[in-house]
């Protein structure tokens, strides 16, 4: 009977975690109008439900390809066009949200760096690209 209670109880709090967590998501993305300043800056007005259906449609597949640890044993050729999709993804995301807590002026402005923007914002590129490459080919063997 202590078992089934336990399985019980751990399905309620992972179940209360995934929600909690899954609110946060939410919120960020309406607080801080993240998919429509997305489809603004894409052109895609007439496609914004595609935008918000993708989003949903990926957390939870990548939700429950997480939780049930799913793998595909596909030719590293073939993964490359997802893997571009992702990357894409990944960077308008976080750009959109860049631009909206206008993160970047308001840097360039309190360190005194306005002449060098264009400097920092390729610096940063940069940095995300090499980072992201030592850790795919160094880290993931």
């Amino acid at each position: 009977m202590a078992d089934w209670l336990s399985h019980i109880l751990l399905a309620v709090v992972g179940l209360s975690g995934g929600f909690a967590v899954g609110s946060a998501f939410v919120a960020l993305l309406i607080v801080l109008d993240l998919i429509p300043r997305l489809v603004q800056l894409t052109k895609a007005h007439r496609r914004s439900v595609l935008f918000e259906t993708a989003i949903i449609f990926g957390s939870i597949y990548w939700g429950c390809a997480d939780m049930f640890d799913w793998e595909f044993a596909l030719p590293a050729g073939l993964l490359l066009l997802p893997a571009v999709f992702q990357g894409v993804f990944v960077g308008m995301f976080a750009a959109a949200l860049t631009e909206v807590l206008n993160v970047i002026p308001i840097l360039a402005k309190r360190l005194r760096l306005n002449r060098y923007l264009f400097s920092l914002l390729i610096s940063m590129v940069l940095g995300k690209v090499v980072g992201s490459l030592i850790e795919w080919l160094w880290f993931e063997r």
